[in-house]
């Protein structure tokens, strides 16, 4: 019966030995392969950087060469979404057993521009010592963190009410004037105007994309209505285009001065 005992015991722990063994071959696999992930990012984002010096060298025209580049840009964008991947899992592997952590290199971020407005959010300092529970305490500085943050697209529908009055002397009925619209039946304001055109010719966003995506957000429009808009700004803004395309003699003596 002891020989069973010693036997299972001695048993249990080759089954825990081997174990470790196992967990420390898998986190340095995670090692490996996040070593790996980030110089397959590293290299591709070198060879985008040689096909834009190529391009900026031999000309613009080439379209080949163009969608080249936008296709190696996508091809960054998996390996830089896989590379930190890895990477975390790496992370989570050094902190259960020795195996050394992976740091991986970054590019230094550039500040954040000075334009943008900033909200402080100050956190609500302690009233008394952690240490002693003395309220003699005294501010020596401050130590702040900055994140970048966007507000996401908000829609709202605007009311224009116009009310009616009559006189009662002569019974005459007066209203204020229609708001100005800058496109015929006028449902759209000229900032989702704007949106819609820039999305369309600015990004390359296709008309089906953009009800897709409005359609997500709440706002069912339908391929029709934008393509109607997006005419109707065009005949809108033809003037502008002429004047552009033919400027008039006092204009363009303007310019030549």
């Amino acid at each position: 019966m002891p020989d069973a005992t010693s036997e299972i015991a001695r048993l249990r722990a080759a089954l825990a030995a081997s174990e470790a063994r196992a967990e420390t071959a898998e986190n340095e696999l995670a090692q490996a392969r996040a070593v790996v992930s980030t110089s397959e990012a590293m290299i591709k984002h070198l060879k985008l950087e040689i096909a834009k010096l190529r391009r900026e060298q031999y000309g613009h025209s080439s379209e080949r060469r163009a969608r080249l580049i936008d296709q190696m840009e996508l091809q960054l964008e998996e390996l830089e979404a896989a590379a930190t991947e890895d990477e975390l899992a790496a992370e989570k592997a050094a902190k259960t057993t020795s195996v050394a952590g992976f740091q991986r290199r970054r590019p230094v971020r550039k500040p954040f521009p000075e334009h943008l407005p900033r909200e402080r959010v100050v956190i609500e300092a302690p009233s008394s010592c952690a240490c002693c529970g003395s309220e003699r305490i005294v501010k020596m500085g401050e130590d702040v963190t900055e994140t970048l943050e966007v507000i996401p697209r908000r829609w709202k529908v605007i009311q224009t009410v116009r009310e009616k009055f009559t006189c009662r002397h002569c019974e005459t009925i007066s209203q204020p004037p229609a708001p100005f619209h800058a496109t015929p039946r006028g449902w759209a304001g000229p900032n989702l105007l704007a949106t819609i055109l820039f999305e369309k010719f600015g990004q390359h966003q296709p008309l089906n994309r953009q009800a897709e995506r409005y359609a997500r957000e709440g706002v069912d429009l339908s391929l029709s209505t934008l393509a109607d808009q997006v005419g109707a700004c065009a005949a809108a803004l033809e003037p502008i285009h002429a004047l552009i395309r033919n400027p008039c003699p006092a204009s363009r003596a303007v310019a030549r001065r």
